[in-house]
């Protein structure tokens, strides 16, 4: 128990003291996850319009894809990303093995068929008259995807959520194609496996507790999704 104290005790110094090494991790955690999950965002969500609704050549391998991937092995994205980066590799004269993008490029491939899915999943639970609808009036398949995303707005910000969720708690992919360089790739889940192994429990347990704060924000978001869709729908 005196550890575990010690420990909370320490972190709550580094929080209000703000330690420049734990804000520098902090920035960084937030900056790749955040370009992670935008980016799952932009590719994610219209697959999962087009899973929703359309009725394509290589649907359902997109189907299996986005399946697949949203159990995919964090570690095997990270093998993978890391053979296409790696100097003799594919991509390797980009020289971004154990950068910032590196880390954005794997937390991207977790995050988006999460985002794909989830959006997927809400807009198959709309009415379908709602796509009768759409398709009397004519509309094309941009309008009628961005109309559909506007009903299920708050499931669709659950999707994003999600996405987020799933990069800023990885940390295999992330280890395997970052490293744990300080001042460069160190990011909140490798600085808590690092530190913890170092026997630094007050700056892991500071960062723990950055990512459980993280994790109130996140579900915050969703608790006022719903009147954020009230505000943005049609009047």
């Amino acid at each position: 128990m005196a550890l575990l104290w010690d420990g909370i005790t320490g972190a709550l110094q580094l929080i209000l003291h703000a330690d420049p090494e734990f804000l520098a991790i902090v920035r960084l955690s937030l900056l790749v996850s955040g370009l992670a999950t935008l980016l799952a965002a932009i590719v994610g969500i219209p697959a999962g319009v087009a899973l929703a609704l359309g009725h394509f050549p290589g649907r359902t391998t997109l189907e299996v894809v986005v399946n697949t991937g949203m159990g995919l092995p964090p570690v095997v994205v990270g093998l993978t990303v890391m053979l296409f980066l790696w100097r003799s590799g594919p991509l390797g004269s980009l020289q971004l093995l154990y950068t910032p993008q590196a880390m954005i490029l794997a937390q991207f491939i977790v995050a988006a068929p999460i985002a794909a899915g989830v959006t997927r999943s809400a807009l198959s639970l709309l009415d379908p008259e709602l796509v009768d609808a759409l398709r009397v009036f004519g509309a094309g398949p941009i309008t009628m995807g961005w109309e559909l995303i506007r009903a299920a707005l708050p499931q669709v910000i659950f999707a994003i959520a999600a996405a987020f969720g799933r990069a800023i708690a990885e940390v295999g992919a992330s280890l395997m194609v970052g490293g744990d360089i300080k001042g460069q790739t160190r990011i909140l889940t490798t600085a808590i496996a690092l530190e913890s192994s170092r026997g630094d429990f007050a700056l892991a347990l500071a960062l723990g507790i950055v990512l459980l704060a993280l994790a109130f924000l996140v579900n915050a978001a969703l608790r006022i999704a719903p009147s954020l869709s009230a505000l943005l729908a049609p009047r």
